[in-house]
């Protein structure tokens, strides 16, 4: 039976906050913004392209919950970002306010470096070699 992953949550603090980082600066469309009942919305986001899974937006609803924002993975790259084009996406990306951890690196699957979002999950931007 064919399988594949297509949705992962993340928590976040707030819904608006989490959608704008990730529509505005990193340039994810947001393929569906449902308000929920008690208050929740249900936010996909999700990379240009057809490829790959895309985001939940979570907004932690207690206190255990906020506590996972920004340690999702326990401190690791979490996430990759994937992309055909590093230079253009890097330098757009450091145009928008993302915070980059690190320079460039080329290593030999490719080029990386790592950003971190505003909760401090921490991506890796990449283009794997061809």
């Amino acid at each position: 039976m064919p399988q594949s992953l297509f949705l992962v949550a993340l928590v976040v603090d707030d819904y608006d906050r989490a959608k704008a980082f990730y529509c505005d600066a990193l340039g994810f469309d947001c393929l569906q913004d449902e308000v929920q009942p008690e208050g929740k919305r249900w936010i996909v986001v999700k990379p240009k392209g057809r490829e790959g899974a895309a985001l939940l937006l979570a907004q932690a609803a207690d206190e255990r919950q906020r506590a996972a924002i920004g340690n999702q993975t326990g401190g690791r790259v979490g996430f990759f970002l994937k992309t055909d084009d590093f230079a253009r996406d890097h330098a757009a990306m450091k145009e928008k306010g993302v915070r980059f951890m690190e320079e460039p690196r080329h290593e030999v699957y490719g080029t990386v470096a790592v950003f971190a979002d505003p909760y401090g999950n921490t991506w890796d931007l990449i283009q794997h070699s061809s």
